[in-house]
């Protein structure tokens, strides 16, 4: 009996999503739309152009990726780390025999970044991609139940609100900041549509449109929805007998984009004389910047290679 009152208390705990925890902790709802939003992806007009697009796609792997931390701490802890394995590096240095040489620079810059932003940033895309496929799933069951809400007499919002209560996150807290903003005023499909942007779902977006052609022509929304969610189960069954045929090629692209660099700073950690030994000689630099153009020439490939539409 006890065993299974933990369990109810721990399912319970699971179903609450992050924006009615926030409710439940006494929060007002503009703290906790500031709380929810803090991590949106911001227009960079400061930002050089050639800067703009990876910033722009850090910004969204930070928010898709549900961490507590805003984006201008991620970078300011991404690159204090940089510096402090720079800063080790150059202490191991300074205390061996190696011989301080352009190689050497070059050497101790590339293991600090790989340290400091590379893994990061993997793990932050390792993080954002399962909560986005998270969001893929939880969707179709969202309509079903806005569609039994309209059935059931609801009107739109008290629809909206319930999806907001049953829903666990990732998509219950989504849609309690849509049905926040539009309680402050602003448009269902506008506020619907931002929700697209941030997650880039062609779902969503379809969702938007369905409202809004039945907005300006009427008709049963609910039968409309009912039709979407069956596109949308369909679409995704298969998206994923893709992924399925796909596996072995999209497991073989990760290996060989991850696979080298956790070998490449393993093998540093472990011996770092292994390739500072070598670091000095004169065409080492040659040879490692011929490695790191090939290397990425080899990621884009493999990206696009695996990146299948559906």
């Amino acid at each position: 009996m006890a065993l299974n009152f933990m369990w109810s208390q721990g399912a319970h705990a699971r179903a609450v999503n992050k924006r009615l925890s926030f409710i439940k902790r006494g929060l007002e709802r503009e703290q906790v739309m500031a709380l929810l939003r803090k991590n949106q992806p911001r227009e960079l007009s400061g930002v050089p152009s050639a800067l703009r697009g990876p910033v722009m796609a850090l910004q969204r792997t930070v928010a898709g990726s549900g961490i507590s931390f805003g984006f201008t701490q991620i970078c300011f802890g991404m690159g204090l780390l940089t510096l402090i394995v720079l800063a080790l590096i150059f202490l191991v240095v300074a205390l061996s025999d190696i011989a301080a040489s352009a190689g050497t620079f070059l050497m101790a810059i590339t293991v600090s970044v790989c340290i400091g932003i590379v893994l990061p940033v993997m793990v932050l895309s390792f993080m954002a991609t399962r909560r986005r496929r998270r969001v893929e799933e939880q969707f179709p069951i969202a309509l079903d139940v806005f569609v039994r809400a309209l059935k059931a007499g609801h009107p739109i919002a008290s629809a909206l609100q319930i999806l907001t209560q049953e829903m666990e996150d990732p998509i219950g807290s989504e849609f309690g900041l849509v049905s926040d903003e539009v309680s402050y005023g602003a448009e269902l499909t506008d506020a619907l549509a931002e929700m697209a942007e941030r997650w880039d779902l062609d779902d969503i977006r379809m969702f938007v449109v369905s409202l809004t052609v039945q907005n300006e022509t009427g008709g049963n929304l609910a039968e409309i929805l009912e039709n979407l969610s069956d596109v949308i189960r369909a679409r995704a069954s298969l998206f994923l007998k893709v992924r399925a045929l796909s596996s072995e090629g999209r497991m073989t692209g990760w290996l060989l984009t991850a696979l080298p660099i956790l070998a490449f700073v393993g093998m540093f950690m472990v011996n770092p004389e292994f390739y500072l030994s070598v670091a000095s000689e004169s065409m080492f630099t040659f040879g490692f910047v011929g490695l790191m153009v090939m290397y990425a020439l080899g990621f884009i490939m493999i990206r696009r290679m695996i990146d299948i539409k559906v």
